[in-house]
């Protein structure tokens, strides 16, 4: 059958010729009264004409009237899209991209005979593709992606030898990529992604490969076996991102010396970095986001490398699995670079003071770093947007970032920084939202940071050790969308200037020294959708003005001085959205027989102290301990007043990042309830009597102890027969399944490993220890810089 192949061929060329010679001879004698009044048109004239017409006729939707010059009333080439030579007349170009219109592509396009550019794309064409199209030899430009056209990709459309540019991406084609393509020799630019192809891309040699990250052309699937590609020669660019392409990332790329853009991001290759990039001298983009499934360590040295390469502008290689520590040459890369991200590696050590070198950086990003932040930094007055959280910085936060005036994102949150929040940072008036939670900074919040109006987004403060008052000049956000100031010690009454946050969505003042009333002005912040003041001195009437926040959601009032009768309406009278616990003088309100009873709400905030957790435990003694962690330590315990034994988890606050496992845990645990989670019962937060800080989590008992024991242990071992083990599969499932899809906000575990599956009297498994927690409060966690912690191995 092969060798019948090119006969079957030539004699199919020749009859489309014959029949399309005869189409073409009996509509110029039919119209030959129409032409003959026009003496500019000869025979290949209407030949061009003809083709136009018969592609407008296949058009059903104009909606934007691309095609309404398309009449005898104008020369074929004053036409709408329609591009000619200057000397005989001929159609070289089409273009009419994003015009919106639907129908087929009609074959007679292939009579275009000097057509050099085809632009289609951003339409609506369906169908197939027309073979005919293959007639076009001077034909450099083909580009309609983002259509509906199906089928295969015609093998002789790719008799066009001068095709440049070869753009088909976004469509609904299916089979594989011609093997013709490698006969090409001019072809520079490729687009082929979002399709449904299959197999690789045969005999490329001097072929752009380019799949962008953007509607059109990512997430295309297996189109290049790069694990047998020996030789690359690429010019300019290589974009293949957003695919599941394996194997080796060739170190071949080394010697595409002219390689400007390479970007593979978000792929699943195996093996290491072995790519020498300072061979790569006019790189100019380098993206190495998520790309090695396997997770071999990869040498820092693969950075140090970059240094050659004086014109790059991006770096990025973000979770790439660098171990080491930065390198100090980090300030020798490019004086171009503008964007830096090193993020969810494991790269320790300093930042280098170095970094100030790199003039035209606007974005950087690290992780797991140490030590202080380099005044130097102030260098960088083009940073827009700086990531520097969960890393383990420690000191002050230099004021020369007052320097950054066009920063609009700073997160330098889950540190160990600490003293006052610069004044400086009110010369960053382009700032949108700020992130300095979980540290320990101190002082009073700094009215210059409160008059920025550029602040829109939020404002996230929390966890730290800030005391006084808020600045009444807190009102002049008028734009914030979020405000979180909870875990600090500040004080007085809440402003009645809050009111002028008028666009605030989430207020959280909770574990706070607040006190007073809540002020009238506040009636006007009807767009609230979560307000918490948890843990305050707060008192009075609750206001009657709550009730018609028609937005709100989730209301917590617990644990403060509120009194008299509680209202009924509006988020009061949803009893999951509004918690009222610890107010003793409050009455009435919440009386439904679905919703709990003040008592059974009261119970989860059962307060105890320091001494009745010493006596509890025997003093802490080895006889009660039950368990031991790096951070914590956990004991056995009969709660006075109360007929039940308790485990008693005291965190080791000496013990780096102790106090933070301790916090979110309190907020999990206080935000969800479910039958396979470990119940907590209080939380202490004291003194000894030494006078150090004593943080202390009280759960239910479980007496037959971790799922670890069972597993591991031989005198549990022979004892979890296989209906257990799958009950105990459906609990943990039951309670992730809750954590993740049914809680708000979403909950992500983080730590999930047999130590922290605990079981009960009846063997019914309860997930333990959310000390590692995450919350996704908006769709930008879900793509957050942070690393993931854990037990590696079972995350």
């Amino acid at each position: 059958m092969n060798s019948r192949q090119p006969v079957c061929s030539l004699f199919s060329s020749l009859n489309a010729f014959l029949f399309y010679g005869i189409v073409i001879f009996l509509t110029t004698n039919n119209t030959n009264a129409t032409i003959s009044s026009s003496s500019s048109y000869d025979y290949r004239n209407q030949t061009d004409r003809l083709a136009l017409l018969s592609f407008k006729s296949l058009i059903t939707h104009d909606p934007y009237g691309a095609l309404t010059s398309w009449n005898t009333s104008f020369h074929f080439c004053d036409w709408s899209g329609v591009t000619c030579g200057k000397r005989h007349k001929r159609v070289i170009g089409l273009q009419l991209i994003s015009q919106g219109l639907e129908g087929s592509l009609s074959p007679h396009v292939g009579n275009l005979s000097f057509l050099r550019e085809l632009r289609l794309g951003n339409n609506s064409f369906h169908r197939t593709i027309p073979h005919e199209l293959g007639r076009l030899f001077w034909l450099c430009v083909l580009n309609i992606v983002e259509n509906e056209f199906s089928g295969v990709i015609p093998t002789n459309l790719l008799g066009s030898l001068n095709l440049e540019t070869f753009q088909l991406g976004a469509n609904e084609l299916v089979g594989s990529i011609p093997k013709e393509i490698s006969l090409l020799s001019k072809l520079n630019y490729l687009v082929v992604g979002n399709n449904h192809l299959t197999c690789g891309i045969p005999g490329i040699t001097r072929t752009v490969i380019h799949f962008r990250e953007s509607v059109w052309w990512e997430h295309s699937r297996h189109l290049w076996p790069f694990e047998k590609l020996k030789t690359i020669l690429l010019r300019w660019l290589l974009q293949l991102r957003d695919n599941d392409l394996s194997g080796i990332l060739p170190p071949s790329i080394s010697n595409c010396s002219k390689l400007r853009e390479f970007e593979m991001s978000i792929n699943r290759f195996s093996g290491k970095l072995t790519i020498e990039f300072s061979k790569l001298t006019d790189i100019n983009h380098i993206g190495l986001c998520n790309i090695f499934e396997s997770r071999e360590a990869n040498e820092i040295k693969s950075i140090d490398s970059l240094n050659n390469c004086s014109k790059l502008e991006i770096l990025i290689m973000r979770n790439c699995n660098f171990k080491g520590a930065l390198l100090r040459s980090i300030g020798n890369l490019s004086d171009h670079l503008a964007i830096l991200d090193l993020s969810e590696n494991k790269l320790y050590g300093n930042l280098s003071s170095s970094i100030g070198n790199l003039v035209g950086l606007t974005h950087l990003a690290y992780n797991r770093l140490t030590g202080k932040i380099s005044s130097t930094i102030g260098k960088l007055q083009k940073l827009q947007f700086v990531v520097f959280n969960d890393n383990q910085f420690l000191g002050p936060i230099p004021d020369t970032i007052g320097n950054w005036s066009m920063i609009n994102r700073l997160g330098i949150d889950s540190n160990e920084l600490e003293g006052i929040i610069p004044l400086s940072l009110g010369n960053c008036y382009r700032l949108k939202v700020l992130y300095r939670d979980n540290n320990r900074l101190s002082g009073n919040i700094p009215k210059q940071l409160l008059q920025l109006s550029s602040l829109s987004i939020g404002v996230d403060l929390s966890h730290n050790n800030l005391s006084g008052s808020l600045p009444s000049e807190i009102g002049d956000l008028k734009m914030l969308s979020f405000l979180k100031l909870s875990h600090n010690d500040l004080s007085g009454n809440i402003p009645s200037s809050l009111s002028g946050c008028s666009s605030l969505s989430y207020l959280y003042i909770n574990d706070n020294l607040f006190q007073g009333m809540l002020q009238p002005s506040l009636s006007s912040m009807r767009g609230l959708v979560e307000l918490d003041l948890f843990h305050n001195n707060l008192s009075g009437n609750i206001p009657r003005f709550l009730e018609g926040f028609s937005s709100l959601q989730a209301l917590n009032m617990s644990f403060n001085d509120f009194e008299v009768e509680v209202p009924v309406r509006g988020v009061f009278a949803n009893a999951n959205g509004i918690s009222i616990a610890g107010n003793r003088k409050l009455c009435g309100g919440l009386k439904r027989k679905d919703q709990p009873s003040q008592s059974s709400t009261n119970e989860r905030f059962l307060k105890v102290f320091y001494i009745q957790l010493l006596k509890t435990t025997d003093g802490f003694s080895e006889t009660s301990l039950i368990g031991k962690g790096g951070s914590s330590s956990i004991y056995k315990g009969l709660l006075e007043h109360d007929d039940r034994f308790v485990s008693v988890k005291v965190l080791h606050l000496q013990t780096q990042g102790a106090r933070k496992k301790f916090i979110r845990e309190c907020e999990a645990r206080w935000s969800v309830r479910h039958r396979n989670l470990l119940k907590i019962i209080t939380s202490c937060s004291s003194v000894d009597f030494q006078g150090n800080d004593f943080k202390a989590l009280i759960y239910d008992y479980m007496s037959n102890g971790s799922l670890h024991d069972w597993i591991h242990l031989s005198v549990h071992a022979s004892r979890l027969n296989l209906p257990q083990r799958i009950n105990i599969l459906i609990d943990i499932a039951s309670a992730l399944d809750y954590l993740h899809n049914f809680c708000g906000p979403t909950i992500v575990h983080c730590d999930l490993n047999p130590s922290n599956i605990l079981l009960d009297d009846d063997m019914v498994a309860h997930v333990g220890d959310f000390g590692l927690t995450r919350f996704l409060e908006t769709n930008s966690d879900l793509n957050s810089t942070s690393g993931v912690k854990g037990t590696i191995g079972y995350v």
